[in-house]
C-alpha cells in the first residue's frame, strides 16, 4: 500500500519542473535577455558620459513623463484636480494638482513608472504585445498632452516619441517595435533606480518625493523610504522580465505570424483590406484630438 505522504513530495517535484520549464528561455528569449542586458550595459555608460548622454536624452524624459503621469494619476484616482503636468529641460518635472491623498499621490511617481517599465519589458518579450503596449502609450501621451497645456517640451518629447513608435511599427513587420518598446522599459526601469539612489539614498534632496513623505509621515527619514522603494522598483524589474519568460514562449516565426493578424502593417497580404479603413479612422482621430486640445487651450 503506497504512503500518503508520497503525493505532496511528488505533487511538488512537477510543481517545481514545471516551474523550470516555464523559467527557462527558449532562443527567442535568449535573445531578448541579450538585448536586454546590452540595452542595461549601453544606458550605464551613457548616462555619465558629458557629449554621448545627450542619445538617451529624450528617453530620460520620457522616463519623467512617466514619473509625473504616475502621479497624476494616483491623483485622479483619490479626487485630485490636476491643474498641469510640466518637463523640465535639466531632466526635473512637476505635477501640480490640489486634493487627493498624499499618502497615495506622493510614493505614486517612482512606483508607478517602474510598473510602467516593468510592463514594457514584459510586452518587449512579443511582437504582438508590442503593440498592445504601444496603443497603451498612445493613450498615456494622450493624457499627457491633456494635462501638459503649453509645455514645449512635452509637445516635442511626445511628438517625436509617437513619430518612432509609428516609424519602428512599419520596421521588419513589428520586430523593431518589440525591441523599442523593450528599451523604454528598460529605461524606465534603470532611471527609477537612479533616481532614487541620487535623489534619497546618495544624497538627500530636500524637495524629493521622498522627503516630502517623509515629511508627512513622520516615522522614518526620506532615506529608508528612499530604500523601500528601491526595493520596490528591483522587484517590478524582475517581476516584468519573469512574466515576460513565463507569458511568451513563442518562437520567433510563430510570433511574426501572430503579429502579422494584429494590426498589420500597411501593404501586407493581412492589411491590404483595412488600408482604407484604417487611414480614415486614424485621420478622423488625428482631427478630433487636435480639436479637443484646441479647444481645452482656446
Amino acid at each position: 500500500m503506497p504512503s500518503v505522504y508520497a503525493y505532496p513530495e511528488r505533487n511538488f517535484a512537477v510543481f517545481a519542473r514545471d516551474a523550470r520549464d516555464s523559467l527557462t528561455p527558449n532562443e527567442t528569449q535568449r535573445t531578448t535577455l541579450i538585448v536586454a542586458g546590452c540595452y542595461i550595459i549601453a544606458i550605464a555608460i551613457l548616462w555619465h558620459l558629458p557629449y554621448l548622454s545627450a542619445i538617451i536624452y529624450p528617453f530620460k524624459l520620457l522616463t519623467v513623463g512617466f514619473h509625473e503621469m504616475s502621479h497624476a494619476f494616483a491623483g485622479v484616482l483619490t479626487c485630485a484636480h490636476i491643474h498641469s503636468i510640466e518637463l523640465d529641460p535639466d531632466e526635473g518635472g512637476a505635477t501640480r494638482m490640489s486634493g487627493g491623498i498624499p499618502w497615495i499621490t506622493l510614493p505614486a511617481g517612482y512606483l508607478g513608472s517602474s510598473l510602467i517599465g516593468a510592463a514594457l519589458i514584459t510586452c518587449g518579450f512579443n511582437e504582438t504585445a508590442s503593440k498592445v503596449a504601444s496603443l497603451a502609450l498612445a493613450a498615456f501621451f494622450l493624457f499627457t498632452l491633456w494635462w501638459a497645456r503649453r509645455n514645449w517640451l512635452t509637445w516635442i518629447l511626445i511628438l517625436g516619441m509617437s513619430g518612432l513608435i509609428v516609424l519602428f511599427w512599419f520596421v521588419a513587420g513589428g520586430i523593431a517595435l518589440r525591441y523599442f518598446v523593450l528599451f523604454i522599459g528598460v529605461m524606465s526601469c534603470m532611471y527609477v533606480l537612479w533616481d532614487v539612489v541620487d535623489d534619497t539614498i546618495a544624497r538627500k534632496v530636500n524637495g524629493s518625493d521622498a522627503s516630502s513623505f517623509a515629511q508627512i509621515c513622520g516615522c522614518c527619514p526620506s532615506q529608508v523610504w528612499g530604500v523601500i522603494w528601491l526595493i520596490q522598483a528591483f522587484a517590478f524589474f524582475a517581476a516584468g522580465v519573469i512574466i515576460g519568460l513565463v507569458a511568451f514562449k513563442q518562437s520567433s516565426a510563430q510570433q511574426a505570424e501572430d503579429s502579422r493578424h494584429f494590426l498589420p502593417v500597411p501593404g501586407s497580404s493581412g492589411a491590404l483590406s483595412l488600408v482604407p479603413n484604417a487611414l480614415s479612422s486614424t485621420l478622423l482621430c488625428v482631427v478630433a484630438t487636435v480639436a479637443v486640445l484646441s479647444h481645452r487651450w482656446m
